[in-house]
């Protein structure tokens, strides 16, 4: 079965990493690596080259292989830089092969924070808006890249702190699982 996981490993990187325009050798050299499976579920390990989000906790997923990668090609890591990873196994170990010392959180209210001073953010989930609490844990110049969805598409984007506040771009169209708690608010305009 090993043996199947390092075939699917390659295909991945081959047929949805590749092929979607990222084109950073150590990202690529960090997902053919990283067995994906051992962040899934044993039940769902199939599932871990797969073109889906799989769900390795209650409402928590590791992101499709393209918008995970994409994500993280966007953010332009630097070997050294200090890195948050919120809800997202997969992507914190992509970033800790490439060189980055990589603070996991993935707790219960994922609005608050540990610290501060990340030069990156990265989010394997959606949101309907990137928190505020998370803009204000970026050092100057730090980086967010996050999945923001409010209805059936999302679309992900890169925030970036400058000395006067904060840059948002839209980055591609993607797909994502809401995170629990990021829920759009329903309700009435008049």
């Amino acid at each position: 079965m090993a043996a199947d996981f390092a075939a699917a490993r390659l295909n991945m990187v081959e047929s949805q990493v590749r092929t979607n325009d990222v084109t950073d050798v150590r990202l690529h050299d960090a997902m053919r690596a990283i067995p994906r499976e051992s962040l899934a579920p044993a039940d769902k390990a199939f599932q871990a080259y797969a073109d889906t989000d799989v769900e390795y906790a209650p409402g928590r997923f590791l992101l499709r292989p393209r918008e995970v990668s994409k994500l993280l090609q966007a953010l332009k890591p630097v070997e050294g830089e200090k890195a948050l990873a919120i809800a997202a196994p997969y992507a914190a170990a992509v970033l800790e092969a490439v060189g980055l010392p990589v603070v996991r959180f993935d707790g219960e209210d994922l609005k608050a924070v540990p610290g501060e001073g990340y030069d990156l953010i990265v989010v394997e989930g959606a949101v309907t808006r990137a928190p505020q609490a998370w803009l204000d844990a970026l050092s100057p110049n730090g980086r967010l890249g996050v999945i923001e969805r409010e209805g059936p598409t999302a679309k992900a984007v890169i925030y970036v702190r400058a000395e006067d506040g904060f840059g948002r771009r839209v980055l591609f169209d993607a797909m994502a699982p809401v995170l629990p708690g990021f829920e759009p608010q329903v309700g009435f305009a008049f």
